[in-house]
């Protein structure tokens, strides 16, 4: 395209947005390929419940996101539109899956050495020192 038919199509100033908007439509088509290719139960069969949840999740993100910018696309604010909400709600939902994968990651107690390592750090008087002190009150009586 000659920079003179782009001149007549749209600004100039825009046409470097534009080609950033196409390599990531073509990003975003690459990956809707790849995730074709595999079928949806073959891919979930594979991970692990929480795995599940979080490619659930992520689906249903991207396709309200991309509702979103059709909205943006066809003159409707979005923003004003019930898809705001679900995005809300998809959002709340991915935070708890992120709390849980954090808790798994967070580092276990082990009672049973915090114990000991307590119990060893505590002074207790020695039996020989108690037993001195009986007996020297014993003496002076």
């Amino acid at each position: 395209m000659t920079s003179k038919e782009m001149n007549e199509d749209y600004p100039v100033e825009i046409h470097e947005y534009l080609s950033a908007f196409e390599n990531s439509i073509s990003s975003v088509d690459e990956m809707l390929k790849t995730m074709m290719s595999v079928s949806r139960n073959e891919l979930l069969q594979k991970l692990d419940p929480l795995e599940q949840a979080k490619v659930d999740l992520l689906s249903a993100y991207t396709l309200n996101s991309m509702f979103w910018v059709y909205l943006a696309t066809q003159g409707v604010n979005p923003k004003e539109h019930p898809v705001k909400q679900e995005l809300e709600r998809i959002r709340v939902y991915m935070n708890k899956v992120k709390e849980i994968t954090d808790k798994k990651k967070a580092a276990k107690l082990d009672r049973g050495a915090a114990s000991r390592f307590v119990k060893n750090a505590l002074w207790e008087p020695k039996q020989k020192s108690a037993s001195n002190a009986t007996n020297k009150r014993k003496s002076k009586n």
